[in-house]
């Protein structure tokens, strides 16, 4: 069976302990999604390397309208933000057709009804996800049961690699080369040990190709 990537309106949610590779490993996936056709916002918690390096990224604050123009929208909340960001989730679930991409998702209370709404409902609004988190016990568990991808990368701590054995059928246990991971395509039951993803040159040259070259033949 072929790997898949995520369509438009599907959930992929990416575990890993700190240095692992899960960022880099998102960020490719990120690279390939809809930010050319529809506005993808981005909650980047801890000023990510990466995605802070992605040309032609609009920064937003948290209580600004929401974008109507494809792209990517970067966001830096706090911990104090919490109840905004809880506002604007409602608004991304409101408005529909839209992109959302969490790192770190223990960040988001694991009670919060909005981004439970939108994991449970993102398929019918089109509202793809793309979540990190490093601690899954700290988690909403909608993160992992709604789902539709799930990639796991190295995770040491034992509370956390519990709350993974109930949604992926794999052998967590088993050690795997750096920056290799887990994939579990939970629609079609599909498991695989994925190599590592290009490196973060080249991903940010993707978004450079999709974001910043069709700009300027404009």
């Amino acid at each position: 069976m072929p790997f898949r990537l995520p369509d438009d309106t599907q959930r992929l949610t990416v575990i890993g302990k700190t240095g692992s590779g899960k960022t880099q490993f998102a960020s490719w996936i990120f690279s390939e999604r809809s930010y050319d056709r529809k506005p993808w916002y981005v909650y980047d918690f801890k000023m990510d390397d990466i995605l802070n390096q992605i040309p032609a990224v609009n920064h937003v604050g948290i209580e600004e309208k929401l974008a109507k123009h494809p792209g990517i929208y970067m966001v830096h909340p706090t911990p104090a933000d919490e109840e905004a960001v809880e506002k604007h989730m409602w608004k991304m679930w409101e408005r529909e057709n839209i992109g959302l991409y969490i790192d770190e998702g223990y960040m988001i209370p694991d009670r919060s009804p909005s981004f439970q709404a939108i994991l449970t409902q993102g398929r019918s609004k089109r509202i793809p996800v793309i979540m990190l988190t490093q601690r899954p016990a700290w988690v909403t568990r909608f993160a992992f049961s709604e789902a539709d991808y799930i990639s796991l990368f190295s995770l040491t701590d034992v509370r956390d690699q519990k709350i993974v054995r109930q949604f992926m059928p794999l052998p967590i246990e088993q050690r795997l080369e750096p920056y290799h991971s887990w994939w579990w395509d939970n629609a079609k039951n599909y498991k695989a040990v994925l190599q590592p993803v290009p490196d973060k040159v080249s991903i940010l040259n993707r978004f450079h190709e999709r974001l910043v070259k069709p700009r300027r033949r404009l």
